[in-house]
């Protein structure tokens, strides 16, 4: 099975991280904590992809990009599928949070603080990749 392409989007202001509550109305990991994230389309870059999911589903107005991390593979045996990852880290320079559909809440975390939320997986990974 070929993987599955997709970019988590860790955008951050004054040490924090946004972390979103994954809505009923997704696909995947309904109720867990995640960053921006979603997937790669055809004929995009991974960078054109993590800044688009970033603006679609948190309303930033500008952002700057911090770093690009090692993508990773992993599967979830659970649902059957192989993602690739590929993590990013901004910062938030300009914008009110507003989420979309996708999301039930919004949270700025201490990324420390990461690993006592329910989250979809491989999270604190993506993290590792871009801290």
């Amino acid at each position: 099975m070929k993987p599955q392409r997709v970019v988590t989007c860790f955008l951050e202001r004054e040490g924090k991280v946004l972390l979103l509550k994954r809505s009923g109305k997704v696909g995947t990991y309904r109720g867990k904590w995640g960053a921006a994230a979603g997937y790669i389309r055809e004929g995009e870059s991974p960078l054109q992809a993590a800044i688009r999911e970033a603006r679609e589903e948190t309303g930033v107005e500008e952002l700057e990009l911090v770093k690009e991390g090692e993508p990773f593979a992993f599967t979830d045996p659970d649902i059957g599928v192989t993602w690739q990852v590929h993590p990013f880290r901004f910062k938030w320079v300009r914008g009110e949070v507003k989420i979309s559909w996708e999301h039930t809440e919004y949270r700025w975390v201490d990324p420390a603080d990461m690993e006592k939320l329910d989250t979809v997986p491989k999270l604190t990974e993506s993290w590792r990749r871009v801290k």
